[in-house]
C-alpha cells in the first residue's frame, strides 16, 4: 500500500506479455489486493488504473493462493485461478524465468 513494487510489477508484466513467451503472473501477500476494488488506494493507483483494463482485456493468467477469496473480494472480470501453495511452488519451479517484487 505504501511502495509502488506491485504496480510496477503490474506494469512490466503487461510488457512482457506481449512477446511469444506464456506469462503467468502470481499474487502473493497483500498484492492480491491489486485485484479488488480497494487497488485504487495503493500508491501509484493513477497508474495502475491504466493497466488493469488491459489484464483484464488480455485474459493475462493470475494466481493467487487457495482460500484468497475468502479474504479479498477478487473482481471477476479477472482471468484468476487458486492454487495451492504446492502448485504456486512448481509454477515457479518450473519457470524459465521469474521476477519478484517483494
Amino acid at each position: 500500500m505504501t511502495t509502488g513494487r506491485p504496480v510496477e510489477g503490474l506494469r512490466i508484466a503487461l510488457g512482457l506479455s506481449t512477446g511469444s513467451i506464456p506469462l503467468t503472473i502470481i499474487l502473493l501477500g497483500k498484492a492480491r489486493i491489486l485485484l479488488t476494488e480497494d487497488a485504487m488506494d495503493v500508491k501509484d493507483a493513477e497508474i495502475l488504473e491504466k493497466y488493469l483494463p488491459v489484464i483484464q482485456e488480455l485474459e493475462l493468467p493470475l494466481v493467487i493462493p487457495q482460500g484468497s477469496s475468502k479474504d479479498y473480494s477478487i473482481d471477476p472480470d479477472f482471468s484468476v485461478k487458486e492454487a495451492s501453495i504446492s502448485e504456486i511452488n512448481s509454477y515457479l519451479l518450473n519457470a524459465d524465468r521469474a521476477m519478484v517484487l517483494g
